[in-house]
């Protein structure tokens, strides 16, 4: 009988500490790692960055076949899908583009996705890509939520109503629609795997440069904080971000923002996710709230691989972070 789970942050493939952390963990290797009361549940994003891209693949489709382990989609596993999916059929062109000079992201999109590409071919990279088509977006557990980027109901109802399942991409005609941005589905899908964004020079705020030197105009929304009221209080900024101008970025304002606060989490059921690449010891307010909690702390950069183990509480604690160190 299971007793809890322990969700398990984006592992960037790094094989070498996911072992390591499932074995502080108590999970044993048998023909997949296996706890003997306990499930794990993947929040996503199992590739790209990291040395050891094909050896988490096994591990985790491993421990999901034999009903070790649960898993929800990261926006890199839909990215690879997009990225590998040609549409128009005999086009030339992919959902999300590359080879291609004419657009801008072409680039960007084949550098992101250049180690899984090294590292995972031939039949290894047709099966775990079959895989990623049925991975949920989301999971409802006896208690406790799973999404990579942010629960919100209104994307999901989207999701449910357009395919009627929370695995919506063994479906071809998904996944085109959710690359399509006239779609409903790509704004829902893109809230759930990568999180909602709020414009910043709709309020009279300038442009950033963000760690690629790319001018961005929208900020990440905090949607963890229930207290959140003003566009200081919703907008995530890293510290010393420049304007596009160069210029160090100015203090937002604490202008009132009753609409941004629609994907602001108010149920009191825990949800768990990643996505976020905090580089810090969990600090309360910015990594976990009572009822929310980041489990990504950035493992392909320097930081570790981190699990909440979460057992039946209605409250999240910091006591069930886990890291592997």
């Amino acid at each position: 009988m299971t007793q809890g789970y322990d969700i398990i942050g984006d592992i960037h493939g790094c094989a070498t500490e996911l072992e390591a952390l499932l074995v502080k963990l108590g999970y044993q290797k048998a023909d997949a790692y296996r706890h003997p009361q306990r499930q794990a549940v993947f929040v996503g994003d199992l590739i790209d960055r990291g040395p050891e891209q094909l050896k988490v693949l096994r591990i985790v489709k491993d421990m999901v076949d034999a009903g070790s382990a649960h898993i929800v989609m990261g926006n890199h596993e839909f990215n690879a899908l997009a990225y590998h999916t040609e549409w128009p059929r005999g086009s030339g062109k992919y959902l999300r583009p590359h080879d291609d000079p004419d657009n801008p992201w072409s680039e960007k999109n084949t550098r992101q996705h250049r180690a899984f590409l090294d590292q995972v071919k031939g039949a290894d990279r047709e099966l775990y890509l079959e895989w990623f088509a049925t991975i949920p977006l989301w999971l409802d557990l006896d208690g406790v939520r799973i999404v990579h980027a942010c629960w919100h109901d209104t994307s999901i109802d989207v999701v449910e109503r357009h395919c009627g399942t929370n695995a919506p991409f063994a479906e071809l005609d998904a996944l085109v629609a959710a690359s399509d941005e006239a779609h409903p589905l790509y704004e829902a899908v893109e809230t759930l795997l990568k999180g909602p964004e709020i414009s910043l020079v709709e309020h009279d705020q300038p442009r950033y440069l963000d760690k690629d030197g790319i001018p961005r105009d929208k900020a990440r929304i905090k949607w963890w904080n229930r207290e959140a009221r003003t566009l200081r209080d919703i907008a995530e900024m890293a510290p010393g971000l420049k304007t596009d101008s160069g210029e160090p970025y100015p203090p937002l304002p604490h202008i009132e923002l009753p609409e941004a606060n629609s994907h602001v989490y108010t149920d009191r059921v825990p949800v768990l996710y990643g996505h976020y690449w905090r580089q810090h010891e969990p600090t309360y307010g910015q990594d976990w709230t009572e009822f929310t909690a980041c489990v990504d702390f950035s493992v392909a950069k320097g930081g570790r691989l981190t699990a909440y183990r979460w057992s039946g509480e209605d409250r999240i604690g910091v006591e069930g972070y886990q890291h592997h160190t």
